[in-house]
């Protein structure tokens, strides 16, 4: 007997509730990022993220457990649409310095128009015991991954030093990414501040790693 194709085979009796299922998330997240930007993060409860989603208090348990997890994937589908751009627009070729400022400005421009985003992703990396910490993590690991295979491109072309460790130089960029963010989370650097710390970082780091 030859095997159903996929068009014909009988939908599942959960594909229903699967469909219903992402559609409620997507009028959560949509809620979520109303409130945040009209509220502000602290000021925004579970109650009012399910009112503004259209659905009873108890219903966005099902979806959801915290804002922080929700915020935090938020932060994950703002990385993956920063990775998007920097991959559209990507020159393999280009200096591996410009290709690192590119991919982190395009990542800055997406965090810089959700700064609550930034703050509770901060917040989270610095609990390791809260729900949302090793989500938040994974998240940081991601881009410490993209930008380790940035500093092993250009080590390949000889930019930087034979025996450069570039997993170290892509870890040192993260954190001083980061902390270049926990002073514009603070208000002690505005958006742009932020930027030209993080853009003075890499310069840095290329410096006292480039080739003789």
């Amino acid at each position: 007997m030859m095997e159903q194709s996929a068009a014909t085979r009988p939908l599942r009796p959960d594909d229903g509730r699967l469909v219903r299922g992402r559609k409620s998330r997507a009028r959560i997240h949509a809620a979520a990022r109303e409130l945040f930007r009209e509220r502000g993060f602290d000021a925004t409860t579970l109650r009012a993220i399910a009112a503004r989603a259209g659905m009873g208090a108890s219903s966005i348990y099902r979806h959801i457990r915290s804002k922080e997890e929700l915020l935090v994937e938020q932060l994950s589908d703002l990385q993956e649409e920063g990775w998007q751009r920097f991959r559209k627009g990507e020159d393999r070729v280009a200096p591996a310095r410009e290709r690192m400022r590119r991919f982190l400005d395009a990542e800055h421009e997406l965090l810089a128009k959700d700064p609550d985003l930034t703050t509770i992703a901060l917040r989270a990396t610095t609990h390791p015991e809260a729900r949302v910490a090793r989500r938040v993590l994974a998240l940081q690991d991601r881009t410490i991954g993209l930008l380790t295979e940035i500093l092993m491109s250009a080590r390949g072309r000889g930019e930087l030093r034979r025996g450069a460790d570039v997993l170290i130089a892509a870890r040192t960029i993260a954190h001083l990414t980061n902390g270049a963010r926990i002073s514009w989370a603070n208000g002690l650097l505005d958006a742009d501040g932020c930027r030209a710390a993080v853009d003075a970082a890499v310069s840095l780091l290329f410096d006292g790693l480039a080739s003789d």
